[in-house]
């Protein structure tokens, strides 16, 4: 099997300063993926990316926008668009960055659509919240949703973006909200306690698309079984009716149980579940087409590397054995880059991951309840039936 890993060092320089969005959490990734032999297994080509053009961002992005942002690219202070918050402070180099990100989760698309690979990732990637015309919640340019426009121009006629983060994907369900060619499956902790306050299950797609956007929104607390068993009792009978050609999934790994900024209670295990979901799901309704991209995720040492190289190992060939050790380098360098956080000692946390299976009915489960309603809301449009188990 070919993989392809899309990374330069150069896309560190997405850097906010004194903010959440830290680097360091993929520069830990991407060594800890090194040490432990992901990057150097058979098939797995590392490529560096380009930047996408400014014809490019078009694809997604107002001309006027993409200007504002090369105009704070230079150091002036501005603060229109969505820049110059708090969530979105502006730095140097910032069009650069962002376009290079951009650039790489296009190439990873790019390559699985025309059959350079089977795989990708574009683990910096899953920017998911830029909106067309404005900056938010971290994100400068929407590479998930700019990767989608590039396999529609080459042709593809379904495309499936299904978004584990622990926000919602609002972004790149606004671009494609009224596009039937795109499916955009979000599962998210409940926007009445999390930002961005979109994703109820209602919100189910444009006139000209009905049943193409899909939302499950995961009350406070939700653990790895009660969240593995509402990604099952809803993403794949969906998946399944739309036939997609490409799966393209955004691999946020804020849903972890201390992560800062979110109330989910996953582990590192559950999100390892998910991915391993998620890759057979490829396998099954999309001919294996896979593209994955990260997104959020805080907590940088304790959570993040570990998950996104789980993913990777997934993605590129066998998974590894959770109960595998840490290697004691890596352990020096997030000691080094960030002293005083908690070192992990191998790649599990020991969350337990077994799931029971969805039952119709009344329940006094929030997590089943949060099914039901996406499911009365989403799955007639497929010509599935809501009550129904095995649809």
């Amino acid at each position: 099997m070919n993989s392809l890993v899309v990374w330069d060092e150069r896309l560190l320089k997405y850097d906010m300063g004194d903010h959440p969005m830290d680097p360091v959490r993929v520069e830990l990734t991407m060594d800890l993926a090194r040490r432990l032999g992901v990057l150097d297994r058979p098939g797995v080509v590392v490529e560096r990316p380009e930047p996408a053009t400014d014809d490019v961002l078009a694809t997604v992005h107002d001309p006027d926008y993409i200007a504002v942002v090369k105009a704070a690219s230079t150091g002036r202070r501005i603060g229109v668009m969505g820049l110059g918050t708090s969530d979105n402070p502006t730095f140097v180099g910032m069009h650069d960055a962002s376009a290079l990100i951009a650039g790489a989760t296009r190439r990873a698309a790019e390559a699985v659509w025309l059959g350079e690979a089977e795989r990708a990732v574009s683990i910096s990637g899953g920017l998911h919240h830029a909106m067309p015309d404005r900056a938010s919640g971290f994100c400068v340019y929407n590479d998930p949703a700019i990767a989608i426009k590039r396999v529609l121009e080459l042709g593809a006629e379904r495309v499936a973006y299904v978004d584990i983060d622990v926000h919602h994907g609002d972004g790149v369900q606004q671009v494609f909200y009224d596009d039937p060619r795109v499916l955009t499956v979000s599962l998210h902790e409940s926007p009445r306690t999390l930002f961005p306050g979109t994703g109820y299950p209602d919100e189910t797609g444009g006139p000209a698309a009905p049943g193409s956007a899909v939302n499950v929104a995961l009350p406070p607390g939700t653990d790895d079984a009660r969240w593995l068993r509402a990604f099952h009792a809803v993403v794949p009978g969906v998946l399944r009716a739309f036939r997609p050609q490409l799966l393209f999934t955004q691999c946020g790994a804020d849903t972890y149980r201390d992560d800062p900024l979110a109330n989910l209670q996953l582990t590192v295990d559950g999100q390892r579940a998910a991915y391993l979901a998620l890759r057979d799901l490829a396998g099954e309704v999309a001919g294996g087409k896979w593209v994955a991209s990260g997104g959020g995720g805080y907590a940088v040492v304790e959570c993040v590397p570990r998950a996104w190289t789980h993913l990777m190992a997934v993605l590129t060939g066998d998974p590894i054995d959770p109960s595998r050790p840490v290697p004691d380098e890596w352990r020096a360098l997030a000691a080094s880059r960030r002293p005083g956080r908690p070192l992990p000692a191998t790649m599990t946390d020991g969350g337990a991951t077994a799931w029971a299976p969805w039952i119709p009915g009344d329940s006094p489960d929030a997590v089943d309840r949060t099914i039901m309603a996406t499911r009365n809301a989403v799955y007639p449009y497929f010509g599935l039936d809501p009550h129904d188990p095995r649809d």
